[in-house]
């Protein structure tokens, strides 16, 4: 029996405890991530919390809707156990909602509502390879920015304040992106903040030769997956190598430790050849989409 359980009345051990053994466990949809990213969330659970699927949501004229908020990569439904039927979560979120554009994540396999589903992709580096043979498959273009990179004598340290880097995507990437709004740039320095204190995720930061900050990347790291979670990089100061350089220093840090390095993904044309022009690999996820407004509220 799925039940609709209110974030105030969730058993926050079972619940986070449902996603740390799932199957398909991503440190996105533990109660402390939604807590900090969503302005509000509450839940569907299987049983005695078999599987959960965590629903961030708004409110607009009275009208509760879920979305998808920033810095959150992925959701859906997480399960502990094989053979949960996946699609009755999807009926759930309809009976409870009127709107929905949520990531689900790339576990979740659904085989019904198709006209709710829009296949998305993330890219993905198996590391199962040692450096070198990932390196072999870079492109022309990557290979030629990492030896830029080298020649402009950048250099790498791990563990800078996140404030550094949300301060470059801010003043780099902030006009291109004005439904970020400051409030959001403070949610993300708080997230960085507690996931490093967590022991999940780390800073690293690329300098030049004259102490400026080139470009700097947050990874992710839980379970076999290094995700990249935010970059930025100095757009007047981008001819060295630098964003390159980052995810080249991410790869060959995590290659030993961790099965796949995640890019944090996009269904972007421009966006994943960039990716796979590392020799990334497309990774399928479901967004869950449906408007039932009607007509003349839809827009």
């Amino acid at each position: 029996m799925i039940k609709y359980i209110k974030r105030k009345n969730l058993d926050t051990k079972k619940y986070d405890n449902c996603i740390e053994n799932a199957l398909n466990s991503r440190v996105y949809a533990f109660s402390w991530y939604l807590d900090i990213v969503a302005d509000n969330w509450d839940v569907l659970v299987l049983n005695d919390y078999e599987a959960v699927m965590p629903l961030p949501w708004r409110r607009k004229y009275l009208i509760k809707y879920i979305y998808q908020p920033f810095w959150l990569l992925q959701v859906g439904v997480f399960q502990r156990v094989e053979g949960v039927g996946l699609d009755l979560f999807l009926k759930e979120v309809k009976s409870h909602f009127l709107f929905s554009e949520l990531r689900m994540n790339t576990g979740n396999r659904f085989n019904k509502f198709n006209e709710n589903r829009v296949e998305s992709t993330m890219q993905v580096i198996s590391l199962e390879n040692s450096y070198e043979e990932i390196y072999s498959k870079y492109s022309r273009n990557r290979k030629r920015d990492c030896k830029k990179a080298k020649e402009n004598k950048l250099q790498e340290v791990w563990g800078d304040n996140p404030s550094k880097l949300v301060n470059l995507f801010s003043d780099n990437i902030g006009d291109r992106t004005p439904q970020i709004k400051q409030k959001d740039y403070d949610t993300l320095l708080k997230l960085l903040q507690t996931c490093v204190n967590k022991g999940v995720g780390e800073m690293l930061s690329i300098y030049d030769t004259n102490s400026r900050l080139v470009s700097a990347a947050f990874f992710i790291n839980y379970k076999e997956r290094a995700t990249e979670l935010v970059c930025a990089s100095d757009f007047d100061n981008r001819s060295n190598g630098g964003n390159t350089f980052f995810n080249d220093r991410a790869i060959y840090r995590y290659q030993t430790s961790y099965n796949l390095f995640d890019f944090g993904g996009s269904s972007m044309d421009t966006i994943s050849s960039y990716y796979k022009s590392y020799g990334a690999k497309d990774e399928f996820y479901d967004l869950i989409k449906f408007n039932k407004f009607p007509s003349f509220l839809k827009k």
